[in-house]
């Protein structure tokens, strides 16, 4: 990372930031060039490790490359806010973001029902009963996250 003072390092503040995030960008490989899909979410962390999980329809562009090419990476961000100098004519932008890769896989029909707890937990509707006859016509999948880095940017004086 070329702004070492930006890095979030910590791996709890990352998950911190993940967790105000409300849409993961996930990048497929698409011959030789990447296929961008903004989804919605939701995450597990244990041990050290994170599992993002996502849903869709049965069938689709994204699963057929998935099929190809099971490796992704994923960008999520939060925080915007524009910060103006009018009087030095300056501006910057303050954000947090989360970007890493993994591998991806279509959960089994046994498995669906819980990720699919998990990602509405994210979305703060842990509660929410909704109709498990929607399960069996969602595809489920999730990204086991192999590597990832966090940057903030929160200005100081401009």
């Amino acid at each position: 990372m070329r702004r070492a003072d930006r890095e979030i390092t910590d791996f709890e503040e990352m998950l911190q930031v993940m967790e105000r995030c409300d849409v993961c960008r996930l990048a497929l490989n698409d011959e030789g060039y990447p296929y961008i899909l903004p989804l919605n979410f939701g995450m597990s962390a244990r041990d050290g490790k994170v599992e993002l999980y996502f849903h869709g329809a049965l069938e689709g562009r994204k699963y057929q490359l998935m099929a190809r090419n099971p490796r992704a990476s994923f960008e999520m961000d939060c925080a915007h806010r524009l910060v103006m100098d009018e009087e030095k004519g300056q501006c910057t932008m303050e954000y947090e973001s989360v970007i890493g890769r993994g591998i991806l896989s279509v959960l089994p029909e046994e498995e669906k029902y819980e990720a699919l707890c998990i990602l509405m937990k994210h979305y703060h509707q842990e509660d929410f009963a909704f109709s498990r006859a929607a399960v069996p016509k969602t595809a489920v999948f999730k990204l086991t996250v192999e590597a990832m880095t966090g940057k903030r940017r929160k200005v100081k004086n401009i």
